[in-house]
């Protein structure tokens, strides 16, 4: 479980330094570049993954039963997952539903999050999906209060919509009921 803790200390530490440290990062910005930036914060978003999928793993061998959902909350969280895929793909593309979202990426990983802790009673499943919801929700608040960048030299596309909307449903598809049942171990509507 330590390492598992570990690892979304590093991932959501990482991810949090703009909420926390926002002068601080400024500074390293200035100091290291962009590139230099982006890089020491991706070898550092990275190791912490990893440590996230191996002390997650390694929890799920020896779980901690915290609560046990009724299997309806299934069909809820199937339906809370549907917009998640889209928007991850919106946060990428200059379409109205970022330019209405604001902030795709904190959405879909709040909907990601809370579909999850619906249906996951273990004591590694709170500290993972509840981890993620916290932080996306202090994030959201936080770039609420930041300064907005400018407007995108793009016009808002209902075309970039529709590009989001598919390929997000067909990722939604291919991830539930190919690889989450091959990469994560657990199918998504157990029979």
């Amino acid at each position: 479980m330590l390492k598992l803790v570990a690892g979304l200390v590093i991932f959501l530490g990482v991810h949090s330094i703009r909420i926390v440290a926002p002068g601080w990062r400024d500074r390293m910005i200035a100091r290291l570049g962009v590139g230099g930036w982006k890089g020491l914060y991706s070898i550092a978003s990275l190791a912490g993954f990893v440590l996230i999928i191996g002390g997650y793993a390694a929890a799920r061998l020896e779980p901690v039963v915290l609560y046990n959902p009724p299997f309806w909350l299934r069909h809820v969280m199937m339906l809370l997952m549907l917009p998640v895929f889209p928007l991850l793909v919106a946060a990428y593309l200059p379409g109205r539903i970022k330019a209405a979202v604001k902030h795709p990426m904190l959405t879909a990983t709040k909907a990601w999050a809370l579909s999850h802790l619906l249906v996951n009673g273990m004591l590694a499943d709170v500290l993972l999906f509840g981890g993620f919801l916290a932080w996306a929700v202090i994030d959201r608040i936080s770039a609420g209060k930041r300064p907005q960048p400018a407007a995108p030299a793009t016009p808002p596309s209902i075309a970039y919509d529709v590009i989001a909307v598919v390929l997000g449903l067909l990722l939604y598809v291919a991830f539930a009921f190919w690889a989450h049942p091959r990469w994560i171990g657990v199918p998504v509507m157990p029979t």
